[in-house]
């Protein structure tokens, strides 16, 4: 199926304050880089603030990311949970259309929004509040015919209780989801024969249905004022727009003044605008190694979340063999391992100095 962008789009596009720091959030989650690896999860969330996926709101994330813009383009277009047009203001109606919800009268729903919504998928109702799709097996085949509005699956569905659904959440209401024809979840319809602690009455609804009543947000677009993003690799203030350098060991800022290695620094790479979430890189100093452990022997550096065998081999390598060897790192000297490390950005993503100092307390 070819997939483009609508061709009206609008001016500009900008995350809103809340989802501005979520998505800043979501880039510290990878090494210095690998900022890319968050283009998913950016995309997705300017399409839950603005409904549908904008050429301005694409272009914005490629900036964010530093990525060309044909490349979050390509992502894109190639999910289909990206909806590259305008969907209704209240729903966007998917109606499975695979081998069980087909036999069991998908065609009869897919008929249902013809002719309540509009003739064709992809278009918006009259009024703007609804579009519909047909997409491929939503993995509800006992509960066939279904179809998924928002983020909840509507089961059991005949052409009348589709009308239904429409009508309630054009009145403003939202419909209980799951089973609509009386099931519990997916028992045989002649009833259940075990696991019948439902009939009770401790539970009126199915686990996944019970939770979206509860919720209460089947057709709530994410708009920041649902739970913050937690963080915890950015220390325990949750979610920050940035991460601030490791905490070294209480050092005066006059000793940290410019090495004599560094007329003989390694070449560096080219320069990449980094996005607003990571912070610059500090100046690269070489710490104070040692050729061998001490005659009580190395400590086992793989105690540190983090550092499998290969790293603790590494900074064996580098002539680091000690807690409290890393425990002193100021941030220079994290510049200067972590530059000849593979996986860049893990030791203040992990905060090895602090497990580091933890570590050589217990001794």
């Amino acid at each position: 199926m070819l997939r483009r962008l609508h061709p009206e789009q609008p001016e500009s596009f900008a995350f809103s304050p809340a989802n501005q720091k979520w998505a800043e959030a979501q880039i510290t989650k990878y090494p210095e880089g690998r900022q890319a690896s968050a283009v998913i999860p950016l995309l997705w969330r300017a399409q839950e603030q603005e409904g549908w996926l904008t050429r301005p709101a694409i272009e914005e994330v490629a900036k964010m990311l530093n990525m060309a813009p044909i490349r979050v383009i390509e992502v894109a277009s190639f999910y289909f949970m990206f909806q590259l047009q305008p969907v209704g203001s209240v729903a966007h109606i998917q109606i499975c259309g695979t081998l069980s919800c087909m036999i069991c009268g998908a065609e009869d729903l897919i008929a249902v929004c013809r002719e309540k919504i509009a003739d064709k998928p992809h278009a918006l109702s009259a009024d703007g509040k609804f579009s519909w799709e047909e997409v491929e097996c939503l993995g509800a085949c006992a509960n066939a015919p279904m179809a998924q509005i928002g983020k909840d699956y509507y089961e059991d569905l005949t052409a009348d209780r589709l009308r239904g659904i429409l009508d309630e959440l054009a009145a403003g209401k939202v419909p209980v989801p799951g089973p609509q024809n009386g099931r519990y979840a997916a028992e045989p319809l002649s009833g259940l024969t075990s696991l019948t602690d439902h009939e009770s009455g401790r539970t009126q609804y199915n686990a996944s249905a019970q939770l979206a009543v509860d919720i209460g947000d089947t057709v709530k677009r994410i708009d920041g004022t649902e739970v913050p993003l937690l963080t915890p690799w950015l220390g325990k203030g949750g979610a920050k727009p940035a991460k601030p350098a490791a905490k070294p060991a209480a050092k005066p800022a006059a000793k940290t003044a410019a090495p004599k290695a560094a007329a003989k620094a390694e070449k560096p790479a080219a320069p990449v605008a980094a996005p607003a979430a990571v912070t610059a890189p500090a100046r690269e100093k070489k710490p104070r190694t040692m050729a061998a452990p001490r005659k009580a022997g190395a400590d086992d550096l793989k105690r540190i979340s983090g550092v499998g065998p290969k790293l603790e081999g590494v900074l064996n390598e580098l002539g680091f063999w000690h807690f409290d060897q890393i425990a002193k790192w100021t941030p220079e000297e994290i510049a200067w391992v972590d530059s000849r490390l593979k996986f860049k950005g893990r030791i203040e993503r992990d905060d090895w100095i602090g497990q580091a100092t933890k570590l050589a307390a217990e001794g």
